[in-house]
């Protein structure tokens, strides 16, 4: 529903489209952000060991699953850019809550390979509906003042995504010690559970905003080819960050590090990511650049990097604050570089493009993280090799000059 605010220069009262709470609107947005993308596709990492064990998979094949999700948020993505201009965000948020929350319960209920891969890759096809019409959404909260606004974005995906960490981190890795390997289903009945108290509020959130009318002006034709660092850089970053998320709780279990190390890790992760908006708003306020997400992805590589080149529990922990710190803001960095440069309404088309490009590149990453792994026998190989890959993504972004616009 519009309100009425007070200008931020004049002080004067001006209509407004945004809805009357918008803060509580954010909530329910940052609610589906935690359903789509933390419990969709990185809880997985804390019951990768359990299930691996259960189940006898190698490496590559624990790595295949998240490939497969991978595989689903490109059809998704692709899809999203299909309808974006045809369906509301709103309704595609909706839909892609929902469908995802089905998808996580399905997870648990049936071991067989082809069984999990169906519903890996349903949770990626329809989180990844979801993951890139809340960017479009969150974006239209806080107009007139460009400080919320760029607070708003970087909440959307840093308490979205950090609250679903912390939940899972808190709770899966002791559940999975009381329990055993064999409890792996009762982890996913948790997940869904909790994702099944969250959608009254985040399906509210997307009733109170609409995407830009059919009356309004066309999308102007995306200036691809003035994006390329920027897109490269992202690619980048889907390359590289999964392998880190993928396959973290497995690389402390090889180490021999217990549930309560574990835990205590991946609690520090996401408590890290809710804060983790408040760190980069400044940066997110000063640059229409691409500096954002190159100085973003210099820390991600530096978390990746971590836990292999100083073992034990202060490495550990010292990554996950690195890489929570950072992580998450990728997509908001690049939010950010849209809200700046391009009208508004291309913001969902842009998105979505970007989403595909990270979709794409991401689905490589765990099954080649996975392969290597089992090549070299130990998984920190493969956090090397990601560290790497977002390094050079770093250096690529930091290229990105800000766009002329009319």
């Amino acid at each position: 529903m519009p309100g009425c605010e007070l200008h931020p220069a004049s002080g004067r009262r001006i209509m407004s489209d945004e809805p009357a709470r918008p803060w509580l609107v954010l909530l329910g947005l940052a609610l589906g952000m935690c359903v789509t993308n933390s419990f969709a596709r990185f809880a997985y990492g804390l019951m990768l060991p359990a299930m691996k064990a259960e189940m006898g998979w190698t490496y590559a094949q624990a790595g295949w699953l998240n490939t497969a999700n991978a595989m689903g948020y490109i059809v998704g993505s692709v899809l999203t850019m299909a309808l974006i201009g045809r369906m509301s965000a709103s309704r595609l948020f909706a839909f892609g809550m929902a469908t995802t929350t089905l998808a996580l319960i399905a997870t648990g209920l049936h071991e067989a390979m082809w069984w999990q891969t169906l519903w890996r890759l349903a949770a990626g096809l329809f989180g990844a509906m979801s993951f890139a019409s809340s960017g479009a959404l969150a974006a239209q909260l806080f107009q007139h003042d460009a400080r919320r606004n760029a607070l708003a974005i970087a909440l959307l995906f840093g308490f979205g995504g950090g609250l679903g960490i912390v939940l899972s981190g808190a709770v899966l890795p002791l559940l999975l010690d009381a329990y055993g390997a064999t409890a792996w289903p009762r982890g996913w009945l948790f997940i869904g559970v909790t994702s099944v108290c969250f959608l009254p509020l985040g399906l509210w959130a997307a009733r109170q905003l609409r995407s830009p009318g059919h009356d309004a002006p066309a999308p102007a034709r995306l200036p691809v080819r003035s994006m390329l660092s920027l897109f490269a850089g992202y690619g980048s970053f889907g390359l590289g960050y999964f392998v880190y998320l993928t396959f973290l709780s497995a690389w402390m279990t090889e180490q021999q590090a217990s549930a309560r190390l574990i835990a205590m890790v991946w609690v520090m992760l996401g408590l890290c990511l809710c804060i983790s908006p408040f760190v980069w708003r400044p940066v997110f306020a000063r640059f229409k650049s691409g500096i954002p997400l190159a100085m973003i992805l210099a820390c991600i590589s530096l978390g990746s990097a971590l836990p292999v080149l100083v073992p034990g529990p202060l490495g550990l922990l010292v990554s996950a604050t690195i890489f929570g710190l950072s992580v998450f803001m990728s997509p908001g960095a690049v939010t950010n570089f849209i809200r700046h440069n391009l009208p508004l309404q291309s913001w969902g088309a842009a998105i979505s493009l970007f989403t595909v490009v990270f979709a794409v590149s991401q689905t490589v990453g765990p099954y080649a993280a996975g392969w290597l792994g089992d090549r070299t026998s130990s998984i920190g190989t493969s956090l090397l090799a990601a560290a790497a890959v977002l390094l050079a993504g770093a250096g690529l972004a930091a290229t990105q000059k800000p766009l002329h616009r009319d």
